[in-house]
């Protein structure tokens, strides 16, 4: 499972405009040390040691997990104090494991990862993209999401994904650069509206981590657990514009079989009554919908440390 040189080395070309200071040269460091020193290890034995960080990040960072813990309380009220900290504890295993997968990416092979990762209902991934106009992967921070898209790469189907910029430039590209390894590429937040309706329009297949808290006017406010959350709707809105077809896609962890399964589900109807206003409310919120099926359905493998609920309607109270 060695990793390629070009992992280990920031090029000319790729290094950023601004100066880098020392902190972010430290950081950037500590991570090129970990993902390399992890890589090297057996994949059960990284895991292992993945499960210990998460362990020790859970034990380390209170304010995630008074986080995690409300928004458990939030989303499952009938959940006892017990079972909120069993599931969030299994939350950081999971980011844990997820980790250590990340490191082992770089040295993946077909045949390889097909052995602890399988499709189930590609056939709807495939029927979207040979309509021909473009595929939105409506996902989340739920399961293994990074390897869903390198996985899905690595199967011949790369595809891009919106990703928000990290505040590490040097880390930034690092990651990026073992995301885009076997073909996807990234498009950035900051021009993700313009970046989507081009690859509709080439027929591309685009991946939407759209469980995150937005502010208005990038976000609508819609149900997620019963509570307004604001949401992007940015993924409904060129949808409709484009008609690209809308495919669920998660990589979940199933316990009995010890493995990963890559889920697709079926197409999703994209409302569109020609007021753009509401239609975008009305599919932001049945996209937000299928997301809260999936978690409900595995609760112990979405970010339940993100401040989903941060922004509030006027005249809310804050919830953290």
């Amino acid at each position: 499972m060695g990793q390629t040189k070009d992992l280990s080395e920031v090029s000319q070309r790729e290094l950023p405009k601004e100066r880098v200071n020392l902190r972010e040269t430290v950081e950037f460091a500590a991570v090129w040390v970990l993902v390399h020193a992890m890589g090297l290890l057996p994949r059960r034995l990284a895991r292992w040691v993945g499960a210990g960080i998460g362990w020790a990040a859970y034990e380390a960072l209170g304010r995630l997990r008074r986080v995690g813990l409300r928004n458990l309380q939030l989303a499952f009220p009938e959940m006892g104090v017990e079972e909120r900290e069993r599931t969030l504890r299994a939350v950081y295993r999971n980011l844990g494991w997820l980790l250590a997968e990340f490191c082992l990416m770089p040295g993946y092979r077909a045949e390889q990862a097909s052995r602890f990762i399988r499709y189930e209902g590609l056939e709807n991934y495939l029927a979207a993209r040979d309509k021909g106009k473009g595929v939105l992967i409506l996902t989340g921070h739920l399961g293994a999401w990074e390897l869903s898209s390198f996985y899905h790469s690595l199967m011949g189907y790369p595809m891009a994904m919106v990703i928000r910029r990290l505040d590490n430039s040097l880390v930034d590209m690092f990651v990026n650069r073992i995301r885009c390894m076997h073909g996807n590429r990234v498009i950035h937040k900051d021009d993700f509206a313009r970046g989507l309706i081009a690859s509709m329009r080439g027929g591309e297949t685009v991946g939407f981590l759209m469980d995150t808290n937005m502010t208005p006017p990038q976000g609508v406010f819609v149900p997620y657990f019963g509570v307004m959350a604001c949401t992007a709707a940015g993924m409904a809105r060129v949808a409709a514009k484009t008609g690209a077809a809308v495919v669920p896609g998660f990589l979940l962890w199933e316990k009995s079989e010890e493995k990963y399964v890559l889920r697709f589900g079926e197409e999703l109807k994209v409302v569109d009554t020609g007021d753009a206003e509401q239609d975008a409310v009305t599919n932001t919120a049945a996209f937000t919908a299928v997301i809260e099926s999936y978690v409900r359905r595995y609760p112990d493998q979405w970010l339940w440390m993100h401040r989903r609920w941060k922004t509030r309607p006027a005249g809310d109270e804050a919830i953290y």
